[in-house]
């Protein structure tokens, strides 16, 4: 597919169809990518979208099990602030 690259303003830029946005789920905004011979454009998606469906499924296959046995030390748990993240002074 040929597109014609028009002035913007003090830029240039290019169309995209209605068709094209659809097909590619392509929003608001997306994240170009530079190559060394061309450039990729993605649609921007929220951080770790999908990562629901993914534990679910990661809990249905049993993936989601504690790795060796291993339990939290309790000692250190006692320590934790838990509102802020930091260790309790």
């Amino acid at each position: 597919m040929e597109l014609p690259v028009i002035k913007i303003g003090n830029s240039k830029g290019i169309i995209l169809s209605k068709t094209l946005l659809e097909k590619y789920g392509l929003g608001e905004k997306v994240e170009i990518i530079m190559k060394e011979d061309h450039i990729e454009i993605r649609s921007v998606r929220p951080p770790r979208e999908g990562w629901d469906k993914a534990f679910e499924e990661m809990h249905k296959q049993g993936d989601d099990a504690p790795i060796l046995g291993v339990k939290p030390d309790e000692d250190i748990l006692e320590d934790w602030d838990w509102e802020d993240g930091a260790d309790a002074v």
